[in-house]
C-alpha cells in the first residue's frame, strides 16, 4: 500500500472514530480537574468530546466499549519547548524550519506557519502519550545579525492532519543570560539595556502608528515586522518566554518584568531553586528539564535534579520538558516526570506539570489538559502507571480523534524482524 493510501486510511479511521460514541470503562481516571482521581471510572466520548465522566456513569446504548480495567487514563501530555512539527532531520537544512537567519525577521518569525503534520516524529511522540506540543523557535545567527528574539511559539496537536495549530503566536521567545549577552555585545547589562530600548521603541510605535505610516516616525533598530510582532508583548497580552539559568539573571528578569509590566515564563531556570521564593512572588511559571543536573556553563553551577521539587514546594507553577527541546527526544517526557518524582516532586504535581499546567499557561486549558465534560477528548489510556517506563498506551485520542498505535520505527521493526 502506498504512503498516500496509508494516509487516506488513517484519515478515514480518525474521522470515523471522532463521529462515534465510545466508552472507556473501569479505569483509574486522573482528571487533573476538581474531580481529582476517580477509581474504576467511566469516560463517555461523543463527537470528539467528553460527554460524561465519573464513577457511576452509564454506558450509552450502542457505544463502543474499551475495557480500561487495571489501566489509567490521563489527559494527553504536552511537551513544552519543543521543535516538533518544525524539524524532520536535524542535519538536513531543508527539513528544518525551527529558526530563521533572515536579516529582517526575529520577533516576527511565526513558527506556526509552515509546520509539517506528516512528520514521522509525531506518531513516535504520540506513543509516549504526547498529544500536543508547544513548538518554540530557536536562534540561528548564520546571517551575522545579532538577532534579539527567536520568534513566536505555537501550541500544536499531534493528530497528523491539516490545521495542526491549536494556538498560534502563543508566546514570544527571548534568550537572556549568557546567550543574550553574547548577542548584545558580550555583557548581560547590554542585553538588558537593549531589551528596555526595544520595548520603548515598540510602545512609541504603537502610540504613533499614523506618524510612522506617513514616514515621520523616529528611527527603529528592529524591522517593522518585528516591532509589530512585539506590540502584544509590550502590552502584556502575549507572554515572553525568557531562556535563563543563573539565579542572579533570574532576579534581573523579575525586576525588569516588574518595571516593564511583562508576562514572563522562565525557561531552563537551572538555578531557579536558589531564588524560588522570588519566582513564586513574581508568579512566573517555569519550564524546566527535570534531568538537568550537570552544569554546561558557569550559569548552571547550581543545577540539581531537585529543582522541580523545590520550586513546586515554594509555590511555583512547574512545567516539565525533556531533551532540551530536541524533537527527537520528546518521547522521553514521561521518563523525565518520573525522575522528578524520584527527586521529590509529588506524583500528582508531576502529572500536572505535563498536562494542565502547560495548558493553563499557554491559554488552551478550555480545550485540553484535563478530563472534564465538554472538553475535547484528548486523552491516553495506559495499561499501567503512566510514569512507569514499561507502561504502554492502549488508546490515544488527540482532540477527539482516535489515533493508531503505530509509528514508522515499529513498522520497520516488523518489516525486518526475522520470521
Amino acid at each position: 500500500m502506498t504512503r498516500r493510501l496509508l494516509a487516506l486510511a488513517a484519515f478515514a479511521f480518525a474521522t470515523s472514530a471522532s463521529a462515534e460514541t465510545i466508552a472507556i470503562v473501569d479505569a483509574r481516571l486522573m482528571t487533573m480537574a476538581a474531580a481529582g482521581e476517580i477509581d474504576r471510572g467511566t469516560i463517555v466520548i461523543r463527537d470528539g468530546r467528553i460527554a460524561a465522566i465519573g464513577a457511576g456513569v452509564a454506558v450509552p446504548a450502542g457505544a463502543r466499549v474499551i475495557d480500561g480495567r487495571g489501566g489509567t487514563v490521563t489527559p494527553g501530555f504536552i511537551q513544552a519547548d519543543s521543535t516538533l512539527g518544525a524539524v524532520e532531520v536535524s542535519q538536513v537544512p531543508a527539513s528544518a524550519d525551527r529558526a530563521t537567519h533572515s536579516a529582517a525577521i526575529s520577533a516576527g518569525f511565526d513558527i506556526s506557519l509552515g509546520l509539517n503534520p506528516d512528520s514521522i516524529l509525531l506518531p513516535v511522540s504520540r506513543l509516549a502519550g504526547i498529544t500536543h506540543a508547544v513548538t518554540t523557535p530557536l536562534y540561528d545567527d548564520r546571517s551575522g545579525r545579532e538577532l534579539q528574539f527567536a520568534g513566536q511559539a505555537a501550541v500544536i496537536d499531534l493528530a497528523q492532519r491539516p490545521g495542526m495549530v491549536t494556538r498560534p503566536r502563543a508566546a514570544m521567545v527571548l534568550e537572556m543570560g549568557e546567550g543574550g549577552a553574547e548577542r548584545a555585545g558580550g555583557a548581560r547589562g547590554s542585553a538588558i539595556v537593549e531589551l528596555k530600548a526595544t520595548l520603548a521603541d515598540v510602545r512609541h510605535f504603537a502610540a504613533h502608528r499614523a506618524a510612522y505610516d506617513r514616514g515621520e516616525g523616529r528611527p527603529q533598530k528592529l524591522s517593522r515586522i518585528d516591532i509589530e510582532a512585539l506590540i502584544p508583548v509590550a502590552e502584556a497580552r502575549m507572554p515572553l518566554i525568557v531562556k535563563v539559568d543563573r539565579a542572579s539573571d533570574i532576579r534581573e528578569i523579575i525586576a525588569l518584568a516588574r518595571e516593564e509590566k511583562l508576562r514572563v515564563i522562565l525557561d531552563g531556570a537551572e538555578e531557579g531553586w536558589r531564588v524560588a521564593a522570588d519566582i513564586a512572588a513574581a508568579k512566573f511559571p517555569v519550564i524546566l528539564d527535570p534531568l538537568a543536573d550537570l552544569p554546561h556553563s558557569f550559569s548552571e553551577l547550581g543545577a540539581t535534579m531537585e529543582n522541580a521539587a523545590r520550586l513546586h514546594a515554594a509555590g511555583v507553577t512547574v512545567i516539565l520538558k525533556t531533551g532540551s527541546g530536541v524533537a527527537h527526544r520528546a518521547r522521553e517526557l514521561r521518563y523525565g516526570a518520573g525522575n522528578a518524582v524520584a527527586y521529590g516532586l509529588p506524583y500528582d504535581a508531576a502529572v500536572a506539570a505535563i498536562t494542565i499546567n502547560p495548558a493553563r499557561v499557554f491559554g488552551v486549558a478550555d480545550r485540553i489538559g484535563s478530563l472534564e465534560a465538554g472538553r475535547a477528548a484528548d486523552l491516553v489510556l495506559w495499561n499501567g502507571d503512566p510514569l512507569e517506563p514499561l507502561s504502554q498506551p492502549q488508546a490515544v485520542f488527540v482532540e477527539g480523534l482516535e489515533k493508531p498505535l503505530t509509528a514508522r520505527p515499529l513498522e520497520l521493526r516488523d518489516r525486518y524482524l526475522p520470521r
